[in-house]
């Protein structure tokens, strides 16, 4: 059976899968990064694991894989396939696709950055299914975006399209790393809402989701700072939604898994805000955190001309 490689690379941990032509997953497997270890061991652990799974797919499926897509965090050189940099992993300047075509006996390989490889997914397979125009924004330890066109996610110039979490929207407001003051990451991500309900008055180790049951049961101090949140979540979106006009918004992460606790009032909160804008439609992601591996073999089968359509379940 023909299929390809994908892997989702994170700061701890790794999601691959064997993807069909079909965009079905055909087997799955996690591995942490072992990120301890130094970046040359990571290197090292994902060009084992790719060949681990051209390995498992011949035997299965009686062929090796036919490409191979990999998404990874941090900044890329999409066009030479160079992982650039990344913080959490620790390396520079890695030529990671020709390392992988070389490891796997020179098929194509794609390279992809981690925020847009899912959201590619998301728009393509996903939430954002039939839209042509769509941003996908996750709401993690960070906030990020990914800038769908026409079936594809755009990159921007130098490879950072999308990076809507540094959009200021409390000027003067609190420091990012960035080095610019007020970020929308500061104020909107699960990390932020964690650090609030912390400050205000929580135990040490309430997160985000704490905070998101604390609205349900109505506690005042939770509602204030879910509504600070959704506030500022609002303002970067509309900001982001005057710019590109998508036909869909689609947010994911850890913060969109308290569902209507959050879509009712951000809806509202857009409403109110949009004049001349058109509203787009403003939907939870719907792939998970599959979205990763489904849009490297994406990139992959993009490679051989071959686009899959609707991803089926793990076999």
């Amino acid at each position: 059976m023909r299929h390809v490689i994908a892997l989702d690379v994170g700061g701890t941990g790794m999601k691959a899968a064997l993807i069909g032509a079909g965009g079905e997953l055909l087997h799955q497997a996690r591995l942490a990064t072992g990120r301890e270890r130094g970046p040359d061991a990571v290197v090292g652990g994902i060009l084992d694991f790719a060949a681990e799974l051209r390995a498992y797919g011949d035997r299965r499926f009686g062929e090796p894989a036919a490409a191979a897509g990999v998404a990874v965090p941090g900044i890329l050189d999409e066009e030479h396939g160079i992982a650039a940099y990344s913080a959490n992993l620790g390396w520079r300047d890695v030529p990671l696709r020709d390392l992988l075509a070389d490891r796997l006996g020179g098929i194509p390989v794609a390279l992809g950055h981690d925020v847009r490889t899912g959201g590619l997914a998301e728009g393509r397979i996903g939430a954002g299914r039939g839209a042509d125009r769509f941003l996908f924004v996750p709401l993690g330890t960070g906030i990020a975006g990914a800038i769908g066109i026409g079936g594809r996610v755009e990159a921007g110039a130098h490879g950072f399209a999308g990076e809507i979490g540094h959009i200021v929207v409390r000027p003067g407001g609190t420091p990012c790393p960035c080095g610019q003051r007020g970020c929308l990451e500061r104020y909107a991500s699960a990390a932020a809402v964690s650090a609030a309900w912390v400050e205000a008055g929580e135990d040490p180790e309430a997160d985000a989701a704490d905070c998101a049951k604390a609205v349900v049961s109505g506690d005042p101090n939770a509602v204030r700072v879910w509504q600070d949140a959704v506030d500022a979540l609002a303002d970067g979106l509309v900001t982001a939604l005057t710019l590109l006009d998508p036909r869909t918004l689609i947010i994911g992460g850890g913060l969109a898994e308290a569902g209507e606790t959050l879509f009712t009032p951000l809806r509202e909160a857009v409403r109110r805000r949009v004049t001349f804008q058109k509203l787009p439609t403003l939907v939870p992601a719907a792939l998970g955190d599959t979205a990763g591996c489904l849009g490297a073999g994406l990139l992959a089968w993009d490679l051989l001309d071959t686009t899959p359509t609707t991803p089926e379940e793990p076999t």
